[in-house]
């Protein structure tokens, strides 16, 4: 039995999350003795597709089917199963995004699958077949043990550090007879938020608060995520107040992030908040209040005010990265 891992694309180019994804894959491939494919679905960059070669397969299968080019959650699915079923995959990866929460259930019911959600480490395989996943947003961890033929795994974000490889994969176009019955749901329109860098795919975030004391201060929270070519978030107070677009809202309704550094200037720390940040590797706090809850779940905290530190901070790195 094989592995497939299925990875997203951006305007034809893969996700970095899927090629934490693949990388996965090819690792539990290596500790099963057996090969891991990836799979891609319509139009997509053949160089960014042969360039996963780095991450540990050897080949992508890339499904060549028009109506594949709109996300569709039945034919993705209906897509992916095929490709399991054809090449007698047993285990499908994938990496968590929104897309993937709607496809990998279906998956699971198309190949009579378990499903195992926000895992965060390669399987136990010394007595079956167990996983580590994160749950209560982040703050516990699960062990779970999957007793099923067929299995479907769905990687958080984050969670796993790559090692690349030069090598490149083939890359093999396969045609797929979707049912029409799959696209009986119909993407319409996709509005995207815009920003040179986009919260959910963000290596690095920069986040702002009530503590910034009004939408025209903002100026020193662009500078900063400039400097470090990072993406911009806000906490809720401050979207609900339009002094920022919703769609930077950062927590636990708005996007919930897993970036390698997030920077919180002038955030309390509501619990809402910190349910959409915690899977950040390093956290760094910058308040004046030295009694604010969010220094407890900092890795780094600043005490001091954020118009005086940030300038200060933006030209230290601004420093650092141009030499």
């Amino acid at each position: 039995m094989s592995i497939i891992v299925f990875v997203e694309t951006d305007n034809g180019t893969v996700k970095k999350s899927s090629q934490e994804a693949v990388f996965y894959a090819s690792e539990l491939a290596k500790k099963q003795n057996t090969t891991a494919v990836a799979v891609a679905l319509g139009t997509a960059n053949e160089a960014s597709l042969s360039a996963l070669g780095n991450f540990g397969v050897s080949k992508v299968i890339q499904v060549t089917n028009d109506k594949l080019n709109t996300p569709s959650l039945m034919a993705y699915a209906s897509a992916i199963a095929s490709v399991a079923k054809s090449t007698g995959a047993d285990t499908v990866i994938l990496a968590k995004s929104s897309l993937v929460d709607g496809v990998a259930s279906r998956i699971a019911i198309k190949l009579s699958a378990a499903v195992v959600t926000n895992v965060v480490e390669l399987p136990n395989l010394s007595n079956g077949f167990s996983v580590k996943r994160a749950i209560y947003t982040g703050k516990a961890f699960a062990n779970v043990s999957i007793n099923a033929n067929n299995k479907v795994l769905v990687i958080k974000k984050n969670a796993v550090t790559v090692v690349e490889s030069a090598t490149s994969a083939a890359i093999e176009k396969m045609e797929i007879a979707l049912d029409e019955k799959d696209f009986s749901v119909v993407q319409k329109e996709v509005q995207k938020a815009s920003g040179e860098v986009l919260l959910p795919e963000a290596e690095i975030v920069v986040s702002g608060g009530r503590g910034l004391k009004g939408p025209e201060n903002w100026g020193i929270i662009n500078d900063l995520a400039k400097v470090l070519g990072a993406a911009t978030g806000c906490s809720k107070p401050v979207s609900d107040m339009d002094w920022r677009p919703h769609h930077e809202h950062v927590g636990q309704t708005g996007v919930k992030v897993s970036p390698n550094l997030y920077i919180a200037v002038g955030i309390s720390g509501a619990i809402q908040h910190l349910a959409g940040v915690n899977s950040s590797k390093v956290i760094v706090v910058i308040n004046k209040d030295p009694e604010a809850p969010f220094f407890k779940a900092a890795d780094y905290g600043i005490v001091g005010d954020a118009f005086d530190v940030l300038p200060k901070l933006t030209a230290a790195f601004a420093k650092v990265l141009n030499n």
